[in-house]
């Protein structure tokens, strides 16, 4: 049999890896096609030309939760320490750095808000039980605020969840609830952090480039610059075969024939379709999915085929699921330095620092360096985002998705009344994301097909568009379980896929929760 996955980010990479451990799958049967020149998906990082860095985004990990995720890299060699997992390396780095938060927030005074406490009043506290407790069926597609009423979106828990997992009030009411349970042992250490680890480097140097490596070791075939533009199908009775793959690559069009045996496996949709760069002089370009096509395949194949979800639901409102992120390259300490100072954290141990009464919503976080395998000893890197760049500046007098790298900088010393001499010899690149929460819009469960359909003979699909129950989107895992998911049904491997740990059902953290809510 041969193995085809459509699109090279994590999805893709994890089960080109399950098919070889745990079905016994030759890599030389298995190809992986990728529209573009650089395989990870959302999972990049990258050195520019003019020696810049650049970050889309960065994930967030705990060791209590990414069941599937621990699991796979449990299997990956460090592509640094010889005899040592990506699981070991990462655990080992994050008992030397652990996370506690000491400036989560940061009001217009330039004060660290008080967090010690939730800030919910009885009415928030009722109504957020109410929307918890509901279930899947009567939230329905309904958004948050549905449920909510708007005194709760000022309290510092909303302040704090909302930029830890990039929620915005119009977002599904289900897929909050999901996460609230998912991350219920979060909620009362929420305020510092404590939870979230983080990989040694960026996630395409710590993840990505070793789990790429042990595939090609293992013969894997990787097809970059490559399109797939159409799937023909063949009816056996109600069920559905791939029978050809389209491809389109340097101007030309040639077809895959697929045997009775074989499978494909399709990353349906991205968070970070049609991305954009800026510059310090430049704001990003303002791209959709017009521009990358990158949601042609999906909506090609889904049309009439209700089983294969609507990618309408996520895709057709950009001003309700786009954001922009930034990173910082530096060349000397200043900015650390003074940003050390100012949280009383050390650079990696502090996770998110948001300004509060940012227009643009503004996060910033300092890793830990070098968060580059590459990295210059002289160079330090940050990454920051806001989740309203359509709104002006509070110092700089236009919307930020209009705003260049130097804008963006002269903003973040606003808020922590820096000198601009700190950036003096820094580069800051602006992202911005069209879709970067498409994932969180409001849905109906049809919406997202299976990891494998019902009427599926030979196509999976893999991908955070897909619907896996209790567990949520806009994490590393989503897309590595529904790969895990889809090769052992399509292969009928009989090993357990590791659980959903199930937090909420625990006594001490139903306890814990419940005294935090009323601190």
């Amino acid at each position: 049999m041969k193995a085809y996955f459509i699109g090279g980010g994590i999805g893709s990479l994890a089960g080109a890896a399950f098919l070889i451990r745990d079905a016994a799958i030759p890599g030389r049967d298995i190809t992986i096609y990728e529209a573009q020149t650089l395989l990870g998906g959302s999972l990049d990082g990258a050195q520019l030309a003019n020696g810049a860095y650049s970050l889309r985004g960065g994930r967030m990990l705990t060791t209590d939760h990414y069941e599937c995720t621990w699991d796979l890299l449990s299997s990956i060699p460090s592509v640094e320490c010889p005899g040592v997992s990506v699981h070991d390396e990462t655990v080992a780095f994050n008992e030397e750095n652990k996370a506690h938060s000491r400036a989560r927030l940061v009001d217009r005074n330039r004060f660290k808000v008080d967090v010690s406490h939730m800030g919910f009043s009885a009415r928030d506290r009722l109504e957020l039980l109410r929307l918890v407790e509901s279930s899947e069926e009567k939230l329905g597609n309904s958004r948050i605020t549905d449920w909510l009423s708007p005194g709760f979106f000022e309290s510092n828990f909303w302040y704090m969840w909302q930029t830890t997992f990039a929620f915005q009030p119009w977002h599904s009411a289900v897929e909050l609830k999901r996460y609230l349970h998912r991350f219920m042992n979060e909620f009362p250490r929420i305020e510092t952090l404590a939870g979230v680890k983080r990989t040694v480097y960026n996630q395409y140097d710590a993840i990505v480039r070793p789990l790429t490596d042990w595939l090609k070791r293992h013969g894997v075939q990787f097809v970059q610059d490559t399109r797939i533009t159409d799937m023909a199908f063949e009816t056996e009775g109600e069920k559905l075969r791939v029978r050809q793959l389209v491809l389109h690559r340097d101007g030309r069009t040639s077809i895959v024939r697929l045997e009775d045996g074989d499978l494909v496996f399709f990353q349906n949709g991205s968070m970070t379709d049609a991305s954009s760069l800026g510059s310090m002089t430049e704001p990003p370009t303002h791209l959709t999915k017009a521009d990358s096509q990158g949601w042609a395949l999906w909506e090609k194949i889904a049309k009439g085929r209700p089983e294969f979800g609507n990618p309408a639901a996520f895709n057709s409102s950009i001003p309700e699921s786009y954001w922009l992120s930034f990173t910082v390259t530096c060349r000397d300490t200043r900015f650390f330095d003074q940003m050390e100072a100012f949280s009383g954290n050390k650079a990696g141990t502090g996770g998110l620092v948001t300004f509060k009464d940012s227009n643009w919503l503004m996060s910033v976080v300092l890793y830990h360096q070098p968060h580059f395998a590459n990295q210059p000893k002289n160079v330090q890197v940050f990454w920051g985002y806001a989740l309203h760049p359509d709104r002006v500046g509070n110092f700089v007098a236009k919307p930020m998705s209009e705003c260049s790298g130097a804008d963006i900088m002269n903003e973040l010393c606003g808020h922590l009344n820096f000198d601009r001499t700190v950036f003096e010899d820094a580069i800051c690149i602006p992202c911005r994301m069209p879709y970067i929460t498409s994932m969180f819009m409001p849905r109906a469960k049809t919406d997202r097909p299976l990891p494998v359909p019902k009427n599926s003979v030979n196509l999976a699909f893999v991908s955070q568009f897909v619907e896996i129950p209790d567990d949520v989107v806009f994490t590393v895992e989503y897309s590595v379980r529904a790969a895990q998911m889809a090769v052992y049904q399509l292969m009928k491997i009989d090993r357990p896929i590791p659980p959903v740990t199930r937090h909420d059902r625990s006594p001490a953290v139903l306890l814990r929760t419940v005294e935090k809510t009323f601190a």
